[in-house]
């Protein structure tokens, strides 16, 4: 999907020894949106976007060895290999000729090594130089910057797209205000400004500002003006959707002492797992401390300082805990942690109490599925019912105040709830509002100029869209059994023509489809090279939708 970015300037950082100015270039084609004012809590600003950053470079995706190297010293060698072979048959002078050649062979090899060196060490310089100097071209998905009547947040995603970053900060993390305007926009990135970041101290005064003055009329100086086309990926922008909705899901909250979130990130510095299940579980007994097991090694914690006040008791594992590493550095600045933990192998979100900031770290099902992925998340929030020109006054009321309960648009408007909550969450899916889980309320966030088209990023590929379809019209039978390696799923699916299938999958004990197989003519053509079919993808999503 194609977005067209045009930022008034570079994002900048300056520094000197008694202040700090902070400026982001804003995207100038979309709704004038900026924002100046003075920093007050300075140390925990930058504990907090230095966090975020670290969600935007995160990778969690397994990275294969680079054998390159050496398939190409084992093709030289065969030769050789094969010529030693031959020259134990005792064939003539063979050996000695292998020797001589060899010999040959290595000379030239040291000389063309001469040769070509300086030439390999100026391209490594090259690369190492467009790195330092161009990270821009590693990092091309620029922050979501939202100015509102009570705070600035800050939204990201991660490399793998697993991990959602959102920093909040309300005014009085600045004691300064000159001038704003809401709205959302996008704003110049450069990975120069982490390195900036750091230099922020208490004792220095610091400026922070979205720029405004990019949206001024300018008839000159055009070339100021620095034009940028992304094409960003559909699941980039899938995934952004879909947050927006699991975040407006019922889930089980409980809240963790900072020196209880820093137990488990000492737990995963200390220990590395070799083998699965690499989870951690969640043991909530009403009135009773917080208890979690890390697996395989089933070491068990009691969050002494964390007790779960919950109505009932229960038992949720969540996997990819590795990427809570992002919150290490958030513990000394944090009055208190909460989590939303949606059920097991689902979504988590981890809320950082910061005072008069918020650090919301959300965490897909588990690393190797990010958040566009069927197997780990759907956009399983229905549509409620409703019509689109009463949707439409619903948002409308919103973009009067910006945020607002759904309680409050019902009052306004004399709407029962249930129809506002339907328009919000037609929004949401749009990519046009937002949930804030610390506030409770909805907010305008427009996550593109223009709107989204939802239809066709609500599912990856045709089978998905298939497979929603069964579990909606009740096409889908499933049968589960528990087994020492994981979970055994059978069923049957009906199609549009009455015809049966029996799929039947394997899902092992890191929540991961270890085995498929199906009868249907997909399967039988490409097997799971080409993913899953259908009919697999619908079992596995009746099974999500099974209370655990």
């Amino acid at each position: 999907m194609l977005f067209n970015y045009k930022f008034s300037g570079s994002t900048s950082v300056v520094s000197n020894a008694s202040s700090v100015g902070m400026s982001f270039a804003p995207d100038t084609n979309r709704t004038p949106t900026f924002f100046v004012g003075k920093l007050h809590r300075k140390l925990a600003f930058r504990e907090a976007i230095s966090a975020l950053h670290d969600v935007v470079v995160s990778d969690m995706r397994f990275q294969p060895r680079d054998k390159t190297t050496y398939l190409e010293w084992a093709a030289q060698q065969e030769a050789i290999w094969l010529g030693e072979y031959m020259a134990e048959l005792n064939i003539g002078d063979v050996k000695e000729r292998i020797a001589d050649l060899r010999g040959q062979l290595q000379t030239v090899q040291r000389q063309m090594n001469d040769k070509m060196q300086p030439y390999f060490t100026a391209r490594q310089r090259y690369f190492n130089f467009l790195y330092e100097r161009d990270k821009d071209a590693w990092f091309v998905l620029d922050p979501v910057i939202t100015v509102h009547p009570d705070e600035v947040f800050f939204e990201c995603f991660s490399q793998d797209e697993s991990s959602y970053g959102k920093l909040s900060a309300n005014y009085n993390v600045f004691k300064e205000i000159n001038e704003f305007a809401c709205g959302t926009t996008n704003v110049d990135y450069s990975a120069d400004l982490y390195n900036e970041f750091q230099k922020i101290r208490d004792y220095k005064e610091t400026d922070f500002s979205i720029d405004p003055s990019g949206f001024s009329v300018q008839t000159t100086d055009e070339e100021a003006y620095k034009e940028v086309k992304i094409d960003l990926p559909d699941s980039w922008v899938r995934g952004f959707l879909q947050v927006s909705s699991a975040m407006t899901l019922p889930a089980t909250t409980l809240h963790l002492h900072p020196m209880d979130v820093h137990d488990i990130c000492l737990m995963l510095r200390r220990f590395k797992e070799r083998k699965g299940p690499r989870s951690i579980r969640f043991k909530l007994t009403p009135g009773e401390p917080v208890k979690l097991v890390f697996e395989p090694w089933n070491k068990e914690m009691v969050c002494a300082r964390s007790r779960y006040d919950g109505a009932e008791a229960k038992e949720i594992r969540i996997w990819g805990r590795r990427r809570l590493l992002t919150l290490e550095r958030l513990v000394p600045v944090a009055r208190g942690f909460t989590v939303h933990l949606l059920g097991s192998g689902l979504p988590s979100f981890w809320l950082a109490d910061l005072g008069d900031m918020t650090f919301t770290l959300g965490l897909s099902g588990w690393s190797a599925n990010d958040w566009s992925r069927l197997g780990n998340f759907d956009l399983m929030a229905p549509r409620g019912e409703i019509a689109p020109a009463t949707a439409q006054v619903v948002f409308d009321e919103l973009k009067k105040t910006w945020f607002a309960t759904p309680d409050a648009l019902a009052k306004q408007l004399g709407y029962n709830q249930q129809m506002v909550l339907a328009a919000l969450g037609t929004y949401t899916q749009a990519g046009r509002a937002i949930y804030d889980l610390h506030q409770g309320v909805y907010r305008v966030r427009e996550l593109s100029q223009d709107p989204l088209p939802t239809d066709q990023l609500r599912f990856a590929n045709p089978r998905e869209a298939e497979a929603n379809r069964f579990v909606a019209d009740g096409k889908v039978s499933l049968q589960a059994s528990q087994l020492p390696e994981g979970v055994r799923l059978k069923g049957s699916v009906t199609s549009a023509g009455n015809h049966t299938y029996h799929p039947e999958l394997l899902i092992d004990l890191d929540e991961r489809m270890a085995k498929a197989t199906c009868d249907c003519a997909y399967y039988g053509q490409n097997k799971l090279m080409n993913g899953p079919c259908e009919h697999m993808l619908a079992l596995r999503m009746a099974y999500g939708r099974v209370p655990q």
